[in-house]
């Protein structure tokens, strides 16, 4: 745990305020044979139970992860993996209708979607939310997932950003073509819209080209509020320019301080404040009355996440292989894997298509460790986790922020659709008698919750050269 014992004038952010988004990935993160309406994963009304308590909590926003096919394993459907839920943006705007002040951030990939579309869609549910929507910019060249749009393989690796670049400046741009005040107030007037109200947005780039007059005008907040999740130089590079929340796996101390400097930096390079963009790494919170009982919960949860067939599957996706005989208290198998290559991405271990490359990897931490199969895996799939009674966990939250190492969490609770409980009663109210919390939400938007000005498309230049809209 870090030193807390700083005077509050000597932190870099003496006055930083923390930021908890429910974060809402896919499984194998909880052991879906415990939940007890297996259909919860795919009911709205569960998803309103679970917003809602976060909103409760002043949570500023829920995120959803998101997956444009079902998990495989093996070459079938994955049986522990639940990777399917209902459109985000529909989902959204479900939501919208039962809450009035948290975020509501989706996932929604440039690779696999009409930037014209997509502009429309995101801005129906930023306009039916008062201003509260989100968009977590992701982009991939991954052909398993294109074969759900025809398209497998079709984007190369190398032009990921490049397109993305295009798709988000399209999208700003169809947004930017309806003004703000282009519709009338009063039946007074001569037409219900400002005849230089609407602009066509007639764009034509390396990747896409667009031609399209705006339908939806702009919410309370103006437009949407960007996030982007990549790691990569080219991903942090286009976060500096793009984002204005970064979600990230950035958390221990020093690594994340690092990692906030530089995306900071890489900002002020663009023409940024860098304090304009919200760092949000991903992690967990366990709470108790004690260090001990805490500690123990969190063991807990570890084991009823990895489950006998969850450890296997680790294991074979990347020998890509039954491994059914493997003794899950012994070592590693000892021989090579089935393929040395794999060009598929859709399991839920990530071997940079190198399988060879990763046993390597993976035998010289067992070696180190003296780590059985089963123990190799819980360490390389253990989570940041802030552990400890809730004073503990708000000193040490509080120190954090307020030394910039993030602007916030991203939280996923650790049961389906109620598990934000210790959090909200009990973490929350630590947090604000330390000054680093808000008791209330600051205004009625998303913009307003995170403190962020106009939107960044407004405030540096694009990237990509092209052609800007003409008003008719």
């Amino acid at each position: 745990m870090n030193d807390h014992r700083l005077r509050l004038e000597d932190y870099p952010r003496p006055h930083a305020r923390l930021h908890l988004n429910l974060f809402q990935p896919f499984g194998p993160i909880y052991d879906w044979s415990r939940t007890p309406r297996l259909r919860d994963y795919y009911e709205p009304d569960a998803y309103v139970t679970l917003v809602q308590e976060a909103e409760r909590g002043l949570f500023s926003a829920v995120f959803l992860g998101e997956s444009l096919r079902l998990r495989e394993h093996l070459g079938q459907l994955n049986d522990i993996a639940v990777t399917g839920r209902p459109d985000a943006l529909a989902l959204f705007a479900y939501l919208a209708a039962h809450t009035s002040r948290i975020g509501l951030v989706a996932t929604l990939n440039t690779t696999y979607t009409d930037p014209v579309d997509l502009a429309r869609r995101i801005a129906t549910v930023d306009l039916l939310s008062g201003g509260r929507a989100g968009w977590n910019v992701v982009t991939t060249d991954n052909g398993w997932t294109g074969e759900n749009f025809r398209r497998g393989g079709f984007l190369d690796r190398d032009n990921r950003y490049l397109y993305a670049e295009e798709h988000v400046a399209a999208v700003q741009a169809i947004w930017d073509g309806f003004a703000p005040d282009s519709i009338a107030t009063s039946t007074d007037a001569e037409s219900w819209l400002r005849p230089d109200g609407v602009a066509v947005v007639d764009r034509s780039g390396e990747h896409l080209s667009a031609r399209v007059v705006p339908q939806v005008p702009p919410s309370p907040q103006g437009q949407a509020v960007y996030f982007q999740a990549g790691d990569s130089d080219e991903g942090r590079d286009f976060a500096a320019r793009r984002a204005e929340g970064i979600f990230t796996h950035h958390v221990e101390f020093d690594d994340a301080v690092a990692f906030t400097a530089d995306i900071r930096r890489r900002a002020r390079s663009y023409g940024r404040s860098g304090d304009d963009i919200i760092v949000v790494p991903g992690a967990s919170i366990v709470v108790g009355d004690t260090a001990a009982e805490a500690e123990e919960k969190a063991r807990h949860l570890r084991e009823r996440f990895l489950t006998d067939r969850r450890v296997r599957q680790i294991v074979e996706e990347v020998w890509q292989e039954d491994l059914a005989s493997v003794d899950l208290d012994g070592p590693l198998p000892q021989h090579a894997p089935a393929v040395d290559r794999q060009s598929r991405t859709h399991g839920i271990v990530h071997t940079g298509h190198e399988p060879s490359a990763k046993i390597r990897e993976w035998r010289e931490i067992s070696e180190a460790h003296g780590y059985s199969i089963r123990q190799l895996v819980e360490h390389l799939t253990r989570a940041r986790a802030f552990v400890g009674t809730p004073g503990a966990v708000a000193d040490e939250l509080a120190h954090d922020v307020r030394s910039d190492a993030f602007d916030g969490l991203n939280v996923a609770p650790d049961a389906f659709p109620d598990g934000l409980g210790d959090i909200v009663d009990r973490l929350v109210p630590e947090l604000q008698e330390r000054g680093v919390y808000p008791r209330e939400y600051p205004g009625t938007t998303l913009r307003d919750t995170f403190g962020l000005p106009d939107t960044v498309g407004h405030r540096v230049p694009e990237r990509a050269t092209l052609r800007a809209a003409v008003a008719v």
